[in-house]
């Protein structure tokens, strides 16, 4: 019996018969750059929108519509966890799943506990350098002073959290809890996913949160985000193939256009107060701000229009994502960790020069650039350095070269 060919991923691979009743169906093995270069463009696009005051990050997805990169950032992060520990439970069961899965929850931790340290002795050093107390508020580090013992505990229990420093905890925290998700996920996709729903408007209902410190909640909160992280894991486990006839069809098209569209006009009514002043302010408040904290539901409605219309349009076999242009994003994106912990601590030094500096937009250019040269540059290095830790492959043996006997 030939292979079933999935619309988006491409023939599903044949898996040994588990003694479990499993339900999901597993995308076949093998890269696919499609994640790695979107991946790569939501670290770009996260290193340019935490840049104040600076014109270039207009090129970003946040201002043309409801979500943005960090929507992308957690969906893809839950597609990529899903399929990679899925075979791991199903070729060697549960428990190595979920030691590998904690072990990749310790990698995340360590590097924001790194990335912490750096970035707050960053702001620290600025503000004592040039005398810039303000800067110490702005990014949310005063208490350090006032109470550094506290505050750093807190930091490690992933309560505190300096400007900008959202979107790893948030990692942590979805990677923690996936292993028993995973497991259902793998013989109940459809039901699982409901779960998630019913989280996801749970907490939205109460206003269920995890507290910051010293004040206020998490700025990504958990119980809502987790809602694309499981729909990146569902759409990765068989999501893509039960949502076929939606993907493919004229109603999605023209529909789901047209959506995009709407979220267009309201976001750009909420950059533009003249703009905005045109609509009943019940249409305007419904929009604006937007709810990001707890992931409104026109929110993941756009972004879910977006990777079905991605699903549609862009194939895993495209022949532009071998373009040379592209390499340097996809390079980003495989070497995503790394990649996003320099564009965060980058993206406090682009905002210091262009304080310090006129701010023209040359020079908005020419840090921008510079930041996703030096993110590039730590990628390419990052994929160099890991392939200099694999050991060489051993020569092949020669075999003896017989003489021929003298005549």
């Amino acid at each position: 019996m030939p292979p079933i060919r999935d619309l988006a991923f491409g023939p599903i691979q044949d898996y040994p018969t588990a003694p479990m009743d499993i339900h999901a169906t597993l995308p076949p093995k093998g890269r696919d750059l499609r994640l790695d270069l979107f991946r790569g463009i939501a670290n770009w696009a996260i290193f340019l929108d935490h840049i104040p005051n600076n014109a270039v990050n207009w090129i970003t997805t946040r201002n043309y519509g409801f979500s943005d990169a960090a929507d992308l950032f957690v969906f893809i992060s839950g597609y990529t966890a899903s399929f990679v520990y899925a075979k791991m439970m199903l070729d060697r069961g549960f428990v190595v799943g979920a030691t590998r899965l904690f072990k990749r929850v310790w990698q995340l931790y360590v590097a924001h506990i790194v990335l912490f340290v750096i970035y707050i002795a960053a702001i620290g050093y600025v503000a004592l350098r040039y005398n810039d107390g303000d800067i110490i508020s702005e990014f949310n580090v005063a208490g350090l002073v006032a109470d550094p013992i506290q505050t750093l505990v807190h930091g490690l229990l992933l309560s505190f959290k300096p400007l900008n420093l959202d979107v790893l905890p948030l990692y942590i925290v979805l990677m923690a809890f996936f292993p028993p998700v995973l497991w259902m996920m793998l013989r109940k996709p459809d039901l699982t996913m409901l779960a998630s729903l019913a989280l996801y408007f749970a907490a939205r209902h109460y206003g269920w949160n995890l507290r910051g410190y010293p004040a206020g909640e998490w700025y990504f909160n958990p119980f809502t985000w987790q809602l694309l992280f499981m729909f990146g894991a569902w759409f990765a486990l068989g999501g893509a193939t039960a949502s076929r006839a939606v993907i493919w069809s004229r109603g999605l098209l023209y529909l789901g256009g047209a959506y995009l569209v709407f979220a267009l006009v309201m976001t750009m009514a909420g950059r533009f107060p003249e703009f905005g002043a045109l609509f009943p302010a019940w249409l305007y408040d419904a929009f604006n701000p937007n709810d990001k904290t707890y992931l409104a539901p026109y929110r993941v409605l756009h972004f879910v229009i977006i990777a079905f219309f991605v699903t549609r349009f862009l194939p895993k076999d495209w022949p532009g994502l071998e373009w040379r242009a592209f390499k340097p994003v996809i390079k980003c994106g495989q070497q995503s960790l790394a990649v996003f912990c320099v564009g965060v601590f980058l993206s406090f030094v682009a905002h210091f020069l262009l304080t310090m500096s006129s701010g023209s937009l040359l020079v908005q250019i020419a840090v921008s650039i510079a930041g996703i040269f030096a993110m590039t540059v730590v990628a390419y290095y990052t994929s160099w350095s890991k392939q200099q830790d694999k050991p060489r492959p051993k020569p092949a043996a020669q075999a003896p070269v017989k003489q021929a006997d003298a005549a």
